[in-house]
């Protein structure tokens, strides 16, 4: 799967039939959006499109989406002021696997909690992932916000 710095997934696979959990922290959360909304659809065509809009947290918008039977996973993001990320007009496209025959996400899940008997294990796992999110994210702001810190240029929102 090809990495976009600013679309980060639970998973490292996208698997058709499964749940996909996505954090934003693009243009349109740099620029402090009240709300954004993902604008989503499968295939080259946007088949299925929806729309739905994320929660905003200190990592990021995030939303959680079911992942239908396609080869492709077109994603957008806009504002409530309409304003858009689009990847430049491309958008952001990711490959879906396909799953075995009679294979789930939830099988997949029993199998991993069978070979790994210790559920601290998996517990750990998460708490790693989430960790590596806040640190990744704490590293951009800082290379992006520090010189103009440092040369007094970073204007502060106040808010009411």
């Amino acid at each position: 799967m090809e990495l976009v710095k600013n679309i980060f997934f639970n998973t490292d696979k996208i698997i058709e039939n499964s749940k996909l959990k996505i954090s934003y922290v693009g243009t349109l959360y740099q620029n402090a959006s009240e709300e954004v909304f993902l604008h989503y659809g499968f295939g080259a065509n946007w088949d299925n499109v929806s729309d739905l809009k994320m929660q905003k947290t200190e990592l990021g918008f995030q939303c959680e989406i079911e992942i239908i039977e396609s080869d492709l996973l077109n994603l957008c993001f806009r504002n409530s002021n309409n304003e858009w990320d689009n990847n430049n007009g491309k958008n952001y496209s990711f490959t879906i696997e396909k799953t075995e025959k009679g294979e789930t996400e939830e099988e997949n899940t029993s199998l991993i909690v069978t070979k790994n008997s210790d559920m601290q294990i998996h517990k750990g796992l998460s708490k790693t992932y989430i960790w590596s999110k806040k640190v990744r994210i704490a590293v951009y702001k800082i290379i992006k916000f520090f010189p103009k810190i440092i040369s007094g240029n970073y204007k502060r929102k106040i808010t009411e």
